[in-house]
């Protein structure tokens, strides 16, 4: 008897179960016609209804719930904190174009390229096509499916490692759970923005201004500040949307140092609603094509894009949406150009930025006029010192501004300002407000010239003009300006992420003098933390843990967290790649930092001139003993190896050679140290000539420029080399 109930039970809960089943397949087919197909067919009311049935399903069943069902989109409790995820493939960025001739000059050089390219140039492919695709102004995120199920969701980030927000993502009902196909790959990866639609930004601020809550000063940062909200629950209210752009399969053969848009070709089978039905491949091999695939497989895909054939069309589409744009349910800043062949653009490849197949035109930037009614002196973390206007508040871009930056002291002298003038602002490139120019006819009378300070308005400290820069700086180290802007910069998510020290807290720890360094956050006490104002036992025990974990994090972090001149990120990341430990960067010599791809002699020098200050070496040493990470652990690191005959120099080749193409004659150069250019001036040590060298060689033996044959070169390379890995 007893048998028999538990035969009846399974068997009830397996036709619960094949409803169950039936209902998501439903619900994700109307989320699909709703969202990518733009082309609903189930009534409102009807969704509802099938929506309620499968969470009371769910609800008196657990068992049943699977990953991908509509019900698990919203979490019922918030998480305490983000953790970092790297990226499988690198978000990059877009290099800008203001004006026709930026983009004309950026086809030039995609042309350029490819017409040196046999296997491309001979081919119709050659023929340069271009996707244009609105510039969403939002948040790019990076979603992962795995088996088709999405498994996680971050932000950008620093473009190398962002934030696992996958519960926030799951909110957004444009996103889907599950992807439309049969036989997904292993792992797909799937690009684009979220943003908040104009109407719902509109709706949010009137209720928070009911509330008496602080308003968003435009959708953009809406929707950043609400990915990054630890409630789920409140990020499903604020109903942000998402349009597809780009997808990556991670585990293309490729290298990852110039990462593929897609694995050429790629076969997909689709499920039957989509095109390829019944095993029939879907082949891509180009942007389009991606925008197709990305749609059929549940993405909401921009409709408004075009495929242009020239310049003219590019030029024309722009026209128009300059002026449309402002008819849009939400905001835009620009238009993004692709190449739109798949090989064109893996020949093209990358910087250490930018995808050079792409480009992002931006639109004009809006100006308006208001009054100047002062203007402060910031000092910033190297020192340097920046004029600010704070004006009479103007609606600008769709954010209230009240201050625009006035650049440098040579710029203040060019505009020749007077407090109280009448000066018109922009933003340049939609984000930093800037005043572009005075009008002098309206300037009230007995107004007083500004003059940037002769002395740091932080410390006192006489401040220096350097005659070859624009810029005006404090040159004190231990300037408060300078030692607050230096704790910002280490504590900041791309630099050594140290959760709980905001400005404020940099701030006061500066004023109360418990920090005069970066080094000092590590013999800091949390009884010390406690004295501060707002800060218990709780929040500074948690604020301790946060400065112990940041020891763990990579020699390249830390190298961008020390601050040093025009070191960035991605550039922290390719010098780490070579120097394995702090003491073969800091003793090295700039000739050999700046022959590193993508290093240029600027960069080069501010390294070089730093580690060579006694404060900065006792900086180290501080957060050497406090157990920082100063080498590298990674296996992939490339040290460069130095020839004593090759380091230091510029070399120039040119001609055919006898058995090394040109291209590995200069990496041959570069990997021992040496630096090579494109043409022969004074600064050249060696022009290496091969058959037909034409005119660079003429214009070598008029400077005496030492001529080598290849055979001379590779004797060079072959002599005693001396390894600094």
């Amino acid at each position: 008897m007893a048998q028999e109930i538990q035969k009846s039970q399974g068997s009830a809960l397996d036709t619960l179960q094949v409803r169950a089943v039936e209902l998501r397949k439903i619900l994700q087919r109307a989320s699909y016609e709703y969202y990518a197909l733009d082309a609903p067919t189930m009534e409102d009311s009807v969704y509802d209804a099938l929506y309620h049935e499968l969470q009371d399903l769910e609800k008196q069943y657990p068992q049943l719930i699977t990953p991908d069902s509509p019900t698990q989109r919203v979490g019922e409790k918030p998480v305490s904190q983000f953790v970092s995820v790297q990226h499988h493939v690198p978000l990059y960025s877009l290099e800008n174009a203001f004006t026709t001739d930026d983009v004309n000059s950026w086809q030039e050089r995609c042309q350029k390229v490819l017409n040196t390219d046999k296997d491309l140039a001979s081919q119709p492919l050659c023929k340069m096509e271009y996707v244009c695709e609105l510039k969403i102004d939002g948040s790019a995120i990076a979603l992962t499916y795995e088996q088709g199920v999405l498994v996680r969701g971050a932000t950008r980030g620093d473009g190398v490692a962002g934030e696992d927000i996958t519960s926030n993502i799951k909110t957004i009902r444009s996103i889907p759970l599950k992807l439309n196909l049969v036989n997904p790959p292993d792992r797909l990866e799937i690009r684009g923005e979220a943003f908040l639609p104009i109407a719902v930004f509109d709706e949010i601020n009137h209720e928070r201004s009911q509330q008496g809550e602080s308003l968003f000063a435009n959708p953009r940062n809406a929707a950043a500040g609400t990915l990054r909200q630890l409630d789920s629950r409140i990020v499903a209210k604020r109903r942000l949307d998402f349009f597809a752009y780009t997808i990556h399969f991670p585990e293309s053969k490729l290298s990852p140092s110039n990462p593929p848009l897609s694995d050429l070709p790629l076969f997909l089978p689709l499920s039957s609603s989509g095109r390829g039905a019944g095993g029939d491949g879907y082949i891509i091999s180009s942007q389009w094509q991606a925008l197709e695939f990305l749609q059929q497989i549940g993405f909401r895909v921009n409709p408004n894009k075009k495929l242009c054939k020239s310049i003219q069309e590019l030029q024309e589409y722009y026209d128009y949406w300059n002026h449309a744009r402002h008819d849009l349910p939400y905001m835009t800043d620009g238009m993004v150009i692709k190449l739109n062949s798949f090989p064109q653009q893996e020949r093209l490849g990358f910087t250490q930025k930018t995808p050079r197949w792409a480009i992002a035109w931006k639109y004009p930037a809006e100006e308006v006029l208001t009054v100047i009614k002062t203007v402060t002196v910031q000092v910033g973390r190297t020192g340097t010192l920046t004029p600010v206007a704070e004006l009479r508040p103007v609606l600008l871009a769709g954010t209230t501004v009240s201050r625009a930056t006035l650049h440098n002291s040579d710029r203040l002298a060019e505009l020749d300002l007077h407090i109280g003038d009448t000066v018109i602002v922009r933003k340049a490139g939609e984000i930093i407000p800037e005043v572009v120019r005075i009008l002098p006819e309206l300037r009230p009378s007995g107004a007083t010239r500004f003059v940037m300070p002769t002395h740091c308005p932080e410390c006192g400290q006489p401040v220096l003009k350097p005659e070859d820069e624009a810029a005006t700086r404090c040159i004190n180290l231990e300037c408060p300006a300078i030692v607050r802007g230096a704790l910002e910069h280490w504590v900041s998510r791309e630099a050594l992420d140290i959760n709980g020290i905001g400005e404020k807290l940099v701030k006061q720890l500066v004023t109360e003098n418990h920090v005069t360094s970066v080094a000092d956050l590590y013999t800091l006490t949390s009884e010390q933390l406690q004295t501060l104002d707002r800060l218990g036992k709780k929040s500074a025990d948690k604020i301790m843990a946060a400065i112990a974990q940041s020891t763990t994090k990579p020699w390249a972090r830390v190298l961008y967290g020390l601050g040093i001149r025009h070191v960035g990120s991605v550039n922290a990341q390719t010098i780490t790649d070579n120097f394995p430990n702090v003491e073969l960067l800091a003793r090295a010599d700039k000739e050999v930092i700046a022959s590193i791809h993508g290093i240029g002699e600027e960069i080069a020098q501010s390294i070089y001139d730093w580690f060579r200050k006694d404060i900065n070496q006792h900086l180290v040493e501080h957060l050497q003993k406090a157990g920082l990470q100063f080498e590298s652990t990674s296996k992939g690191s490339k040290a460069i190896t130095l020839n004593p005959n090759i380091a230091g120099k510029t070399f120039v080749v040119t001609g055919t050679l006898p058995t090394l193409k040109r291209d590995e004659a200069k990496d041959l150069i570069k990997s021992a140290g040496g630096k090579v250019t494109d043409s022969v001036s004074k600064k050249t040590n060696y022009l290496v000539v091969g058959a037909e060298s034409g005119s660079k060689l003429e214009k070598a033996q008029s400077l005496s420029v030492t001529c080598i044959s290849e055979e001379e070169l590779l004797q060079l390379l072959g002599q005693s080399t001396q390894s600094i890995a």
